[in-house]
């Protein structure tokens, strides 16, 4: 049995710290510092955050139709087994070093720094925006309705699975591994580099410079905008694009077939100009 505490405040210095067995409905935490740290099993309704790190060190968490404040920064770090539903979250650097992460119908106005170190998360439906570095070092990611607006995003993670997700995020996906994005639109410079084992299916791509230095990249029934100028410099990859690629530049190894591709740029500084197979299905706008 939850203890409940309902219709009231707390402020100043850790007033709930290391209390277990919670159930809080409709409790405001004014300025102060680390509320519910050191707490197990804790349910939280229709409550309002203005305090920073309400949630360190914490297990076994749910929040639930409630408002983290501009002021809660770093609310929840080192904690495992967070479940977060139909909640709104203005303040940055929310989350890290959680083990167990769950967010549903959650928005992040100020999402920058955020999720960073984190293992097994799973989002549905959750909109991002001002989310610089999100997910940096994550492993075992698993988003299925997703908007970001932030740049960086992906950087270092592992074990990535993406689907139905709109991504205006240059930077993204660098150095990372494992990572699946299916019915997508990713929209940014510089996309995916060094990265392995990308794959990408049924995808919008928009930027310059997409895909270069990757290793094992994968691409099935994507479309390439017009701004997708100088292509796969150095990758290894396997890629079947629908419609037209502006230009591919020096491409490791592997293949490329599109409809058109305007210019193939193979210079002196192309390792292996065969290693590469590239086909079109019309000729004329090959170069």
């Amino acid at each position: 049995m939850k203890k409940l505490i309902s219709n009231t405040f707390f402020e100043g210095e850790r007033p709930l710290f290391g209390t277990n067995d919670l159930r809080l409905e409709n409790v405001k935490f004014y300025p102060g510092e680390s509320a519910l740290k050191e707490c197990n099993n804790v349910e939280v309704y229709k409550c309002e955050f203005m305090c920073k790190y309400p949630f360190w060190h914490d297990d076994n968490a749910l929040i639930e139709d409630c408002l983290f404040t501009v002021y809660s920064r770093a609310a929840i770090w080192y904690s495992k087994n967070i479940r977060m539903i139909n909640s709104r979250v203005d303040a940055p650097k929310m989350f890290r070093e959680i083990d167990g992460l769950y967010l549903e119908n959650v928005k992040l106005s100020c999402a920058g720094e955020t999720m960073w170190n984190c293992r097994d998360m799973k989002l549905r439906n959750v909109e991002a925006r001002g989310g610089d570095y999100i997910f940096m070092n994550g492993v075992g990611i698993d988003i299925d309705g997703f908007y970001l607006q932030g740049n960086y995003s992906f950087q270092d993670a592992k074990n990535v699975v993406i689907r139905n997700a709109r991504l205006d995020s240059k930077d993204a996906f660098w150095k990372t591994e494992n990572v699946t994005v299916y019915d997508s639109e990713i929209n940014g410079e510089y996309l995916g580099w060094y990265s392995k084992n990308l794959k990408l299916v049924n995808c919008k791509i928009s930027g310059t410079q997409p895909l270069c230095y990757c290793t094992n990249l994968v691409m099935e029934n994507c479309t390439m905008a017009e701004d997708c100028d100088l292509s796969f410099e150095y990758s290894e990859l396997n890629a079947v694009i629908n419609g037209s690629i502006t230009s591919v530049k020096n491409p490791g190894s592997g293949s490329i077939t599109a409809d058109c591709i305007g210019e193939v740029i193979l210079d002196e500084n192309c390792k292996d100009p065969k290693a590469c197979k590239i086909k079109t299905s019309k000729e004329t706008c090959l170069a």
